[in-house]
């Protein structure tokens, strides 16, 4: 078995259906798997009926992305991991390609790949910096290659380090996770790839749709916090906080002088939210 596939959905019956259709096209040696996070929107019921020949897995309740993809490696033939989010559709050549590549990069152990939005405009997906990083170059000096960390909506992976690690932290629920297993991999003195042949188009934040701006946000920083805790010595984090002390209470300071100019109050109220639970955060 050269791949298993992992997807991990929840509430994305619009967008499963295309995601599958496009993976059980593209050639290669491959194995399907399918967490569903305790959908609400008839997922399971699609996904079990219009695909019975993949490996369904239905949570009784929504265990974040790192521990729903965990808790099927041990079922995994694959010589590699591909970790892949149910808002995408891959190309026809997309696994060949990354396997091409994989096996002539033996020091790359996890790559992403070329992300396009739907209009077929490119999409960032490679980072060549952590959160905080400025303030930990210490922590992160000896660290192989270039590349931080790229987006976990579609990342091919070798099997053996992604047990060897564990999986994911499953103390990351949704955000930050794939930040922390790329540095993981690389204090292994193993390098993050990126491979351009190999496309992948990506809706992005379809199973967030629904979450209110300032509840996004606190997510989002919360992540953040723990990945600093665990990486991170507390005189670097006392660094990172007195930064983000200064720029909150430089933003709430012209956010509340602008008020009476602002016509979009509900906006203008999210940004101080924000930044009240940046404040709060650094603070701590």
């Amino acid at each position: 078995m050269d791949i298993s596939i992992i997807i991990v959905s929840y509430n994305t019956i619009d967008l499963i259906g295309p995601c599958l259709e496009s993976v059980l096209s593209s050639g290669c040696n491959k194995e399907v798997f399918v967490v569903d996070n305790k959908s609400t929107d008839g997922s399971v019921d699609f996904i079990r009926d219009r695909f019975p020949n993949i490996h369904l897995v239905e949570n009784r309740e929504n265990r974040g992305f790192g521990a729903a993809n965990n808790q099927v490696l041990k079922y995994c033939r694959g010589r590699f991991l591909f970790f892949l989010n149910p808002d995408t559709a891959v190309s026809p050549n997309t696994f060949t390609s990354a396997l091409d590549y994989m096996e002539n990069q033996p020091k790359v152990r996890l790559a992403g790949l070329n992300m396009l939005n739907p209009d077929g405009s490119h999409q960032p997906s490679v980072s060549y910096s952590y959160p905080g990083g400025k303030y930990a170059r210490k922590e992160l000096a000896a660290l192989n290659g270039p590349i931080a960390c790229v987006l976990g909506a579609a990342m091919i992976a070798r099997t053996d380090i992604i047990n060897q690690l564990g999986g994911f932290d499953e103390d990351f629920f949704l955000y930050g996770e794939d930040q922390d297993l790329c540095l993981r991999i690389r204090e292994k003195s193993y390098s993050i790839g990126y491979i351009e042949d190999a496309e992948v188009v990506h809706w992005g934040g379809q199973s967030e749709v629904k979450t209110p701006p300032v509840t996004l946000f606190e997510k989002k920083i919360n992540a953040e916090y723990l990945f600093y805790r665990k990486h991170y010595s507390p005189q670097t984090i006392s660094r990172i906080n007195k930064s983000h002390r200064i720029k909150a209470y430089y933003r709430l300071a012209t956010l509340k002088w602008s008020a009476p100019f602002v016509r979009n109050k509900a906006q203008l109220q999210n940004k101080i939210s924000c930044y009240q639970i940046l404040l709060k955060m650094a603070q701590l």
